[in-house]
């Protein structure tokens, strides 16, 4: 087994192992999730931790680690008689992002359940982690439907598995401890309550610092054990602590003053729910204990609120978590004003805690240990296609086809919900329909490899004609291998959504690309709710560029989006082959992921000649592989061409309006029930 890096050995980051420590002291605070860029020791430290977390009495030979002293009743290797057991480590259990839903829950061997009805049960993850740490990289690109078996894991304690009637249950309560980089995209906020704290981190940026980060680094590189033997001390001193903070506990007395400004604090930033209130309720209590005191200070309200409640405020899609100090102050200081009391704290916001966002340490801890546009107006009149629109109901720009600057998005609204024809086979989301290992039932088929989903008609319908041959004189079913059915299921799959917005002089007018933006900002959210990755072509001027490569992080889409400058003229062909190099790249390396095309433009078309036709045939290069596509047609005022609609009939897609594309809008509810009539 590999020497862990010594977690006194990290440089910095005092957010993140007071975060960590904290759970070690109180794992009822319910565990925390590290936010921050790539290279930052995300990961170094919470590896770190389980090397001070105190051991464990398990029961001998349990599989499922039963306490002893208060085995569990339904455990599968029970039952256990109380009395001593054995010591061992806390585990720290990582859950890989690809895991299946037996690695995590465990598998049930349904043969042998149903001939000889025995469970027979190898236990997954979730029990391994049982009464230690459930460590999740990446989380927030965990798939979806092991986001629901954790949540239910988090929210019951416990783990049911359970195949066509046959059930198995054992205690599942674990430390839950999580790291992401938001550039990947965000959490679901289901998940997101589940975590009881959550940091941010970032590299420092002091030279001293990263120096220091370096030294160290290589240093355990070139010899682990030899460098964690000089922290010893240091490490054996913080577990000491953790073990004194944890005996302390019981005792640490939390007051009706202190509660009642947790309770002040969690109203005044509108929390949805109580166990933000909870959570900083056991937070301020373990900060106490951890700075050796027995009754909690408003410093320790102040700093568990920092910890607890960024990631629970209510706050608009794509921004970022955070708190504001100066509001969290005049919060705490408004419910001590009403109670008529001055902060009883003595000694200050000292206290053996490390400072929220505080500066460098001269002797622990961490930061990283492993961690164109050619400005023009077109001639002619605006009427004729292919030329700039100039009279159609919007205020010209100003300056002409120049650049202008960008213009705040409009307010985002539930769009109509787009999705992809025919069936797929991708990545679990909320799109479109796909084959998939969760949904509706929707037949049978041979298994290939492990059986994970049993369909129990086809199986024993496969099995019944056997049943005088293979020598059956009871009652039970003679089941063999080759009978066993895997059932087919239909659910949901995330796609590639890929905009192409124009950002020429056509859509320059303020008002107008407001609107815009606010129509695809809404297509953004929609994204991020269905859990589709996302890319960005914008073109203006002489070209088109990606502004943003497919990725998964939406609110790296909407930055960019909100930054959009416009002007200039219309290169809608290079726009839409810009799209077709996108997307035939991305078929190389993520094939099973099917592309929704989003072009939002008026279908103007302006440079070189005959650009109308040029666009035209670029829409029929992407008709011609099979590209789904949705053009939103932003053409507005008296004066309309029709253009948007040629080019959906070229891409061989859709057009809707901007007013169509609202999920409440009555004209898209009239073209629906027009469209359903004439298909009936």
């Amino acid at each position: 087994m590999s020497t862990p890096y010594p977690f006194t050995a990290l440089v910095g980051q005092d957010d993140l192992r007071l975060g960590l420590l904290l759970n070690a002291v109180s794992p009822a605070v319910g565990g925390v999730l590290v936010r921050g860029e790539k290279g930052t020791a995300k990961s170094t430290a919470v590896r770190a931790l389980a090397a001070l977390m105190p051991e464990v009495a398990v029961v001998a030979g349990c599989r499922f680690s039963c306490d002893p002293g208060a085995p569990d009743p339904a455990c599968p290797d029970g039952p256990h008689e109380a009395g001593t057991g054995v010591s061992r480590a806390a585990r720290t259990v990582e859950l890989p992002v690809g895991a299946s839903e037996d690695r995590l829950v465990g598998a049930l061997d349904i043969e042998r359940a149903l001939s000889e009805g025995v469970k027979a049960f190898e236990p997954g993850l979730l029990a391994d982690a049982h009464r230690g740490i459930l460590y999740v990289d990446e989380v927030n690109l965990l798939h979806d439907h092991l986001v629901d078996l954790l949540l239910d894991a988090a929210a019951m304690g416990a783990s049911y598995v359970e195949r066509e009637g046959v059930s198995v249950r054992h205690a599942a309560r674990f430390l839950l401890v999580g790291t992401m980089n938001p550039e990947e995209g965000e959490l679901r906020p289901q998940l997101l309550d589940r975590f009881g704290l959550t940091v941010e981190v970032a590299a420092s940026r002091e030279t001293d610092l990263r120096v220091e980060v370096v030294r160290r680094r290589l240093a355990y590189d070139d010899d682990p054990a030899g460098f964690a033997a000089r922290w010893a001390d240091e490490e054996a001193a913080l577990r000491e602590r953790i073990v004194s903070a944890r005996a302390l506990l019981p005792r640490v007395v939390l007051g009706d003053g202190v509660l009642r400004q947790i309770a002040a604090t969690c109203a005044a930033f509108e929390v949805d729910g109580m166990r933000a209130d909870i959570v900083m309720a056991r937070t301020a209590t373990a900060l106490a204990a951890w700075a050796g005191r027995e009754e909690v200070v408003s410093d320790d309200v102040r700093q568990a609120a920092l910890l607890a409640l960024p990631h629970r405020r209510r706050r608009n899609p794509f921004d970022a978590p955070g708190l504001d100090e100066d509001r969290l102050d005049e919060a705490l200081q408004d419910a001590a004003d009403e109670q008529g009391d001055d902060d009883p704290d003595p000694d200050g916001p000292g206290g053996g805690v490390p400072p929220q966002g505080g500066g460098p340490e001269s002797d622990g801890g961490g930061s990283d240990a492993g961690g164109s546009d050619d400005g023009g107006t077109d001639d002619g009149g605006a009427d004729a296609p292919g030329r700039e629109d100039t009279g159609s109901g919007d205020a010209p720009a100003p300056g002409g086809g120049g650049e202008q600057q960008p213009v705040r998005a409009g307010e985002p609204f539930r769009t109509k919900v787009l999705s992809v024809p025919g069936l797929g086979e991708g990545a679990a989301g909320r799109r479109s329909r796909a084959r998939t290992e969760h949904g509706r039932t929707t037949g049978s088929r041979r298994p290939e490899g492990a059986l994970t989903k049993l369909h129990l008609a086809a199986t024993v319908q496969a099995a019944a004609p056997h049943q005088r041959a293979r020598g059956r004189s009871g009652r039970g079913l003679v089941v063999r291998r080759d009978d066993l059915r895997q059932a087919t299921r239909e659910g949901r799959e995330g796609n590639l959504v890929l905009f192409v917005v124009d950002a020429s002089g056509s859509m320059a007018a303020r008002q107008r690309m407001s609107a815009v933006k606010g129509a695809v900002m809404s297509l953004l959210l929609d994204a991020y709710q269905r859990r589709d990755k996302v890319g960005l072509v914008t073109f203006r001027g002489k070209d088109a560029e990606v502004a943003l490569p497919p990725t998964s992080s939406v609110d790296a889409a909407a930055a960019r989006l909100e930054s959009l400058p416009t002007g200039g003229r219309t290169p809608l062909a290079a726009g839409l082959l810009k799209a077709h190099d996108v997307l035939r790249v991305e078929r190389l390396r993520d094939p099973s992921r099917r592309p929704l095309l989003v072009v939002v433009t008026d279908g103007r078309a302006t440079g070189g000649v005959d650009p109308v036709a040029l666009a035209g045939r670029a829409g029929r290069l992407h008709a011609s592989e099979g590209t789904a596509s949705v053009v939103v047609d932003c053409e507005s005022g008296f004066v309309r061409l029709g253009l948007a609609a040629q080019l959906a009939r070229d891409l061989g897609g859709s057009a809707v309006t901007l007013d169509e594309l609202r999920a409440d809008s009555i004209a898209g509810l009239v073209k629906d029930i027009t469209s359903a009539g004439r298909a009936a």
